[in-house]
């Protein structure tokens, strides 16, 4: 994944007011085959609070904004709108992005940790690459909150594609915990989003 994958993201911000990372050409460094792909889950206060989850493809996140975040339960079905890719700095990004600058408002590391891809057809594993193409990603995540089996599936093509993200059956699968209601601290600093806006604002 190039960093030319960027360019949406950089022509969105003006990093003069914003705190948000550049993610410029040769910042990045492509995962290698001995360290896992990381993901990050970020709850973001912008003009609606969502959640916005990430996949390393490449030297870039892949992202999709949830409305209603992450379920621990199978049967939910939430909606996901992909967005423009992330720089991989934007995994440990937490603050406070200014009024009138693009998604103002609060940004929390609500979970982080590493993935792994479990897509597959015909018993062999398909490349997340080539699975993001056909619509479809099966991931595991190895998060600090999150682990388990996770599914995007793409239902709406167009300048701004619309999946959903569904919880996987298996042993990590719970429908009686609600995580987004539970965890209200920063997997990375144990901040509440009201912390990080009185000390980073």
């Amino acid at each position: 994944m190039a960093t030319g994958s960027l360019r949406t993201y950089r022509k969105k911000r003006d990093f003069r007011h914003t705190p948000e990372p550049g993610g410029r050409r040769g910042g990045a460094k492509k995962a290698s085959g001995k360290r896992k792909p990381i993901f990050v889950i970020q709850k973001h206060a912008a003009r609606q609070m969502h959640y916005d989850f990430r996949l390393q493809v490449g030297r870039a996140l892949k992202s999709w904004a949830v409305p209603k975040g992450p379920s621990l339960n199978p049967n939910d079905k939430r909606m996901a709108a992909q967005v423009e890719d992330h720089p991989l700095g934007y995994a440990r990004f937490e603050g406070v992005i200014p009024k009138g600058e693009y998604g103002a408002g609060t940004v929390m590391v609500w979970d982080t940790g590493t993935y792994r891809n479990v897509t597959k057809k015909d018993d062999k594993e398909v490349p997340i690459t080539k699975a993001l193409k056909r619509g479809h990603v099966a991931v595991w995540l190895d998060g600090k909150k999150l682990k388990g089996g996770y599914a995007l599936s793409r239902i709406a093509k167009g300048k701004k594609p619309r999946w959903l993200l569904v919880k996987m059956t298996d042993e990590k699968a719970d429908a009686r915990r609600k995580p987004t209601k539970s965890e209200t601290k920063s997997a990375l600093t144990g901040r509440t989003m009201q912390k990080i806006k009185k000390e980073e604002e």
